[in-house]
């Protein structure tokens, strides 16, 4: 099984057992060192306040000083829909370019095909493209 493909199911299995009815949301980032990191964001009855569903491995990642180097973001309407990809907000993308511009992100795509781009050929005018690469933040 390829990476992408275990990135995908780690996500869709997480919604399984935490959001066996109703809709769902989970995320998975693979790490330089091979871990797989999952994540789910709260519901709240003040959308205001909710957060993104990367939120949680993006932090798990700071925490464990390691660097991801794929992302991804599935979700179901409710559990008899098939799972699809949600490409990473602006928000996400900027938090994953902490860890520079060659972090693949899983793009959605309307066959359902698992499809990852670098953040770079996401946004090819990014501002990170002013920064020498040898720059850490």
């Amino acid at each position: 099984m390829n990476i992408e493909k275990e990135l995908f199911d780690a996500a869709a299995n997480l919604i399984k057992v935490r959001y066996p009815k109703g809709d769902g949301y989970a995320a998975a980032m693979l790490t330089e060192d091979g871990q797989i990191l999952t994540s789910v964001a709260p519901h709240t009855f003040n959308p205001s306040t909710e957060i993104c569903v990367e939120t949680g491995a993006i932090c798990e990642a700071h925490k464990l000083n390691k660097k991801i180097t794929h992302s991804i973001c599935v979700f179901r309407e409710d559990e008899n829909s098939h799972f699809q990809i949600f490409s990473p907000c602006g928000i996400c993308q900027e938090r994953l370019f902490y860890w520079g511009k060659d972090v693949k992100a899983a793009i959605s795509s309307k066959t359902g095909d698992v499809i990852f781009k670098t953040l770079s050929e996401l946004q090819p005018y990014h501002w990170y493209n002013i920064i020498d690469d040898t720059y850490k933040f």
